[in-house]
């Protein structure tokens, strides 16, 4: 190396936030992550791409509210409706990211979300893996949010989203919830949800040894 080189200078991995707090996306501390944040991002990353009809952009934080009501409507521990609601979280930082390009860019990607999912977990008081049941539950309605998204929103044919999605089975959520609404509205109703399931949580978590 001359006298004249320098060091090359390490490339960034954290994000500015809102709140002033700087999130490593390699080494994500809970310390970082603020549900204001969350609540803001969120409210803005587009489902589908944007492929939605509508004044306004079907956003991450409207689809985690539907999922948690989903979840919500069979599980009464107000914990796991709280990973419900979070278990989009990551998107706040890494955008909301379509399944086909989830599976080109491959391990590394599923890598730093598992991280992100992980350390906003720890912040609120969750296990950073939540039971075998609470994941396939979260899972389940995420499909039959997907579903309605798809035919009601981003174009699909009933029989393509049942393909893709599975056909859903019980009360569907009401047509409403699938209206686009404004990001600054959502992000509000995100914010009051968790406040409110967070408080009910917190009882219980005091409780657990």
């Amino acid at each position: 190396m001359s006298a004249a080189a320098k060091p090359a200078k390490p490339p960034r991995v954290w994000q500015r936030m809102l709140s002033g707090r700087r999130l490593d996306l390699l080494d994500p501390s809970p310390l970082d992550i603020e549900i204001e944040d969350i609540a803001h991002g969120l409210a803005r990353v587009a489902r589908w791409n944007g492929q939605t009809t509508g004044d306004h952009a079907f956003s991450v934080a409207q689809h985690s509210l539907i999922v948690e009501e989903i979840v919500g409507a069979r599980e009464a521990d107000p914990r796991w409706r709280l990973a419900a609601l979070l278990h989009d979280a990551p998107e706040y930082v890494i955008g909301d990211m379509i399944s086909p390009f989830k599976t080109v860019l491959g391990g590394d990607y599923k890598g730093v979300e598992a991280r992100l999912q992980a350390a906003v977990h720890r912040r609120f008081g969750l296990p950073a893996e939540v039971p075998p049941s609470v994941k396939r539950a979260i899972k389940a309605a995420d499909r039959v949010s997907a579903y309605f998204e798809a035919k009601l929103l981003a174009g699909f044919q009933p029989a393509e989203a049942q393909a893709l999605f599975g056909r859903p089975s019980g009360n569907p959520p009401a047509a409403d919830r699938f209206v686009p609404q404004p990001a600054a509205e959502v992000g509000r109703r995100y914010l009051e949800r968790f406040r409110f399931l967070d408080a009910l949580a917190g009882g219980i978590k005091a409780k657990v040894p």
